[in-house]
């Protein structure tokens, strides 16, 4: 039974757009973290520059979606839009599986980047100001779930078939796709309607607001991305574990995230989002520095462990803080821009990766976006946090 407290933390009839949101993030995390780098690299034999290219292309058409996605929800009802980009999505991800040369697995990983924006930002735009850390924590917490529940059960059936694990992705995806028609026709995204160009203006105005924010949106993005095509080669090559293991391995990271996010949100919803960002950002880029130095078995779990707790830390806390840069009655456009400009981090990363660990091996890849990482901590410990929407009143006693 639901909690009075549950019932009023989001706006109505967002149960369906987040059991919607969890199966689009399964079939994400399945494919880009198990599925195409292992198909790309053990069935067709592609090298990781290629397969860091077909990720980064997956993430160029996910950038573009959002770049626009302001403009689609003013013009088009959630159902229409979701359902529809939901299908070219389910497009790509069947064209996956029956990929025989590289420019086509590359246009396939394109297309089903397509349909992936449009529920997460509708969802985005359900979050209260009042409670913005504690509702991206729940947000953070089904997108975590389903992000790491995907590569992790996918790992476990790739041990038994690559054909059986295109199956499940292509299932679930349908799945989205087909509960999406069940949203109501007439619901549409609390946006007020606003000229385009006046949109532009304004978040021009809110983007040179926060201008110091930029760059750490850009990097932490960029070193993720970089972790995305090597991953699965690095955990079997260099940690020597087996699918299973490197699927429990991710279930310890995901799983430590997904508890912590809540409580993370609340935390920084009280306590303000410095600390949390700046300890966050360090404990990961140690950990992952600390993975390429393994020497004993048990070592990448306890390691795992951390880097889940360190991400639980994050989340909430620099998304609370972007969400006070978001325009009232503007969240389609303003998360649109925001997601963007950390999309490109995201866009150049999976291909950097890619290129760097084809040339200097797969821990040499993850050494340097740990190092990122600990650059990012070291830039938020000095960032004039005050000056910032949001962060001059609760917390600043415990700053």
């Amino acid at each position: 039974m639901k909690s009075t407290q549950t019932k009023s933390l989001f706006a109505p009839n967002v149960a369906l757009l987040a059991a919607i949101l969890y199966l689009v993030e399964f079939a994400r995390g399945a494919a880009l973290i198990s599925f195409i780098p292992i198909y790309g690299k053990d069935a067709l034999g592609l090298e990781l520059d290629v397969i860091g290219i077909a990720i980064a292309a997956h993430s160029f058409t996910d950038t573009v979606v959002k770049l626009a996605i302001g403009y689609l929800m003013q013009h088009l009802s959630v159902r229409t839009l979701v359902s529809g980009a939901l299908l070219v999505s389910l497009t790509g991800m069947l064209l996956i599986g029956f990929a025989s040369v590289p420019w086509m697995f590359v246009f396939a990983s394109a297309l089903f980047g397509i349909g992936i924006s449009p529920i997460w930002i509708v969802c985005l735009t359900k979050v209260r100001a009042n409670r913005r850390a504690t509702q991206m924590g729940v947000l953070y917490t089904i997108w975590l779930v389903g992000l790491g529940s995907g590569p992790a059960v996918t790992n476990f059936t790739l041990e038994f078939s690559e054909t059986l694990t295109f199956w499940v992705m292509a299932a679930v995806s349908e799945a989205a796709w087909l509960l999406s028609l069940f949203i109501p026709k007439a619901s549409h995204a609390e946006v007020d309607y606003v000229p385009f160009r006046r949109q532009l203006v304004l978040l021009g105005e809110r983007l040179r607001e926060m201008n110091l924010l930029l760059p750490g949106m850009v990097l932490q993005t960029l070193a993720a991305g970089m972790l995305i095509p090597i991953l699965p080669s690095f955990a079997e090559d260099s940690l020597g574990l087996s699918p299973s293991q490197y699927s429990l391995l991710l279930l310890i990271g995901g799983g430590c995230t997904a508890v912590g996010l809540i409580p993370m949100g609340r935390l920084s919803d009280s306590l303000g989002k410095k600390w949390f960002l700046v300890t966050g950002f360090c404990l990961f880029g140690t950990a992952l520095c600390a993975l390429t130095a393994i020497t004993a078995v048990g070592l990448p779990f306890a390691w795992a462990f951390l880097l889940g707790v360190a991400y639980a830390a994050v989340l909430p806390a620099w998304n609370a803080l972007l969400a006070a840069y978001v325009p009232p009655g503007q969240q389609g456009l303003g998360w649109g821009v925001f997601s963007t400009v950390e999309g490109v981090g995201g866009l150049l990363g999976p291909g950097i990766g890619g290129v760097l660990a084809a040339s200097f091996g797969e821990p040499f890849v993850v050494r340097l976006a740990g190092i990122v990482f600990i650059v990012i901590s070291l830039f938020y410990l000095l960032f004039p946090f005050r000056m910032f929407r949001g962060e001059g009143t609760a917390g600043d006693a415990a700053r």
